[in-house]
């Protein structure tokens, strides 16, 4: 009997962990891919027919996708390129009002995302290289 007593006196259970869910493998993780992925396309050619104030609109609106889809621990490479095509827009934009230190930090965000990105692919080191030389080019205009 003592050692019934002694034993309901032993530390309390552990906290119960309950199963990370991977946003990643979730339904609407794929929704969020397509539907920054198409607003890439629209503001791309909204920029194309010289329509920016139009292009920053859907830009701006394509930020909380982003967020959204980079919450994932490990976002995939379709949802990491949706948000790399964001950020180039956006850079690109900042880069032809000539801001160019603003422009710098979107293309920075590229260049650390493909440099880390594994495994490296043929498009990812594309994507590193259009990344460098957008910097490069920020660089060249922030000295003139």
């Amino acid at each position: 009997m003592a050692a019934a007593i002694l034993a309901g006196c032993g530390p309390a259970p552990g906290p119960v962990e309950q199963a990370k869910i991977d946003p990643a493998q979730e339904a609407w993780y794929g929704n969020a891919i397509e539907q920054l992925a198409s607003m890439d396309r629209q503001a791309q050619g909204l920029l194309q027919r010289g329509k920016a104030d139009e292009a920053a609109a859907i830009i701006t609106a394509g930020e909380p996708w982003a967020t959204r889809l980079l919450s994932a621990p490990r976002p995939t490479l379709r949802a990491m390129e949706a948000v790399s095509d964001l950020d180039d827009l956006y850079g690109r934009m900042l880069l032809a009002n000539h801001n160019y230190g603003w422009a710098r930090i979107m293309f920075q965000k590229n260049l650390a995302r493909w440099k880390t990105w594994k495994p490296q692919t043929d498009e990812t080191a594309h994507r590193l290289k259009l990344a460098e030389a957008a910097i490069a080019e920020c660089d060249r205009r922030l000295v003139e």
